[in-house]
Parts: structure tokens; C-alpha cells; sequence
């Protein structure tokens, strides 16, 4: 069989993809992944007592703002990846900078903290399972965006898988925030971080394999 002959072939009662397809499939990912996030928190965690007290505060605005800024650059990020030759173009930028923000705020605290208080400052009372508790907070968003992102048609895996782990991370820390009682900037730019991170390594290899047409 000729070239043009097998695409006429597969062209034959090819329907028209419904406008919007991507967005409506990345909304259902989303919804349904911090859904289950959320329940995993409230139910294995349990919510902080005094969120509601904390909820307005500078100090909380402050700790979701990280993760939050970064999940909004993450979601075009992928969303861009997710089509055949798709690339972040600028939205890399905004994948690091509330990052390094983060750092400079990190670092500022520590300049200015006696000495004999930093370490507290950066291991918290939490540092032993922080990391391990955002992975698993993630894990229901990053599969539910694999979903989404398998419908689609990603040209580079093992990026895009990396992508949308850390999109992934940066949702579950945020949804991790409502049980974490850490407020200080060097723990969380050390531990947030770092299960951000471990979540992109994890879609990066997951791409690798899942994400292959």
C-alpha cells in the first residue's frame, strides 16, 4: 500500500476534535487530582487546628505563595508541551523564579538569625517526613495529569513529564500547606523544595516511559 494511500485510509470517517478538547481535559485532571489531594490531607493528616486563625495571615500568603506561583507558570508550562513541537518559550522563567525567591528570602532570615537558631530555622520539627508528605500529596495530581497528558500528543516525554512532576509537586505542596504547621522561609525552601523536585525526577522518568506515542 502506497503512502497516500494509508493516510487517505486513516483520514476515512475522521471526526473533527471538539474545540477545547486539551483545556476541558486538563480541567477534569486537575479537579479530580486535588480533590484526592485534599482527601489524603484531611484524612491521613488531618487539617492545621488553627488554619482558620492563620489562614489571612502574612506568614500563610506567604508560604502557599511559592508553590502557587510556580503551579500557575507549571500549568502553561504543560499545557504548551502536551502538543506535537510544543515548548515553554518563557514560561521556564517563571518555573524557577519563585524558587530563587524563595531562596533570597531564606537566605535574608538566616543573615539576620543568631546563630545558634538556624538550624531550627531550616529543619523545623517536621524535616524527617516533609518531603515524603509532599510526594504523596502530589501523587493523585501527577497521575491525573499523565492521564491528561496521554490523551494528547507530547513530542518530548521525558520533558514533559518533568514538567508536569513539578506542577504536580508545586499542587501538593500547596495542598499540604492546609496540615503543615511550618512557616519559617528556610524550611521551606529547603524541604518544599526538595519534594518539588523529587516529583519532577519522578515525571521525568514516567514520561519517559508513558508518555511515548
Amino acid at each position: 500500500m502506497k503512502t497516500d494511500e494509508l493516510m487517505q485510509l486513516l483520514a476515512t470517517d475522521a471526526a473533527p476534535v471538539p474545540r477545547h478538547a486539551g483545556e476541558r481535559r486538563f480541567a477534569i485532571a486537575l479537579l479530580a487530582g486535588l480533590v484526592l489531594a485534599f482527601a489524603w490531607v484531611s484524612l491521613e493528616y488531618g487539617l492545621r487546628k488553627d488554619l482558620g486563625s492563620v489562614w489571612a495571615t502574612p506568614a500563610f500568603a506567604l508560604k502557599l505563595a511559592m508553590p502557587l506561583a510556580v503551579a500557575a507558570s507549571g500549568l502553561a508550562a504543560v499545557f504548551q508541551l502536551a502538543h506535537p513541537g510544543g515548548r515553554m518559550r518563557g514560561w521556564v522563567w517563571g518555573l524557577w523564579l519563585p524558587v530563587a525567591l524563595l531562596w533570597a528570602w531564606a537566605a535574608l532570615v538566616l543573615a539576620q538569625a543568631e546563630p545558634g537558631t538556624r538550624a531550627a530555622l531550616v529543619l523545623g520539627s517536621t524535616w524527617r517526613t516533609c518531603v515524603f508528605n509532599v510526594i504523596a500529596t502530589s501523587l493523585p495530581v501527577g497521575v491525573a495529569l499523565f492521564w491528561a497528558l496521554r490523551g494528547l500528543a507530547p513530542t518530548r516525554p521525558a520533558l514533559t513529564g518533568a514538567v508536569a512532576g513539578w506542577l504536580a509537586g508545586a499542587l501538593g505542596a500547596t495542598v499540604y500547606a492546609l496540615h503543615c504547621p511550618e512557616m519559617q522561609a528556610p524550611f521551606l525552601a529547603v524541604w518544599y523544595v526538595l519534594g518539588m523536585a523529587a516529583c519532577a525526577a519522578i515525571g521525568a522518568l514516567a514520561g519517559r516511559h508513558w508518555l511515548r506515542w
